[in-house]
């Protein structure tokens, strides 16, 4: 007999929750970071922006995220309030 698996919600449901948690928590770490120091320190990942330009068609590709602590914590409370959904 297979196991069932749990169907969770719409995958836009996952990217607006992480979206929010994310938001959230950098917001609390910005506003925080004045009286912890600590806070403020955030790991930059992503790719930077590069372009391909065809003189009548340019696009421009990269995205970067500055990942803090309370920012990460926005993350995996949001992942969290997904699975509770």
């Amino acid at each position: 007999m297979a196991k069932s698996f749990k169907s969770y919600g719409s995958i836009w449901v996952l990217v607006l929750l992480l979206l929010v948690g994310g938001l959230a928590g950098s917001a609390a770490g910005n506003a925080l970071a004045p009286a912890v120091p600590w806070l403020r320190a955030a790991s930059v990942i992503g790719l930077e922006p590069s372009t391909l330009d065809l003189h009548f068609f340019k696009l421009t590709f990269g995205f970067t995220i500055a990942l803090g602590p309370l920012t990460a914590l926005g993350l995996i409370i949001g992942y969290l309030a997904y699975r509770r959904l």
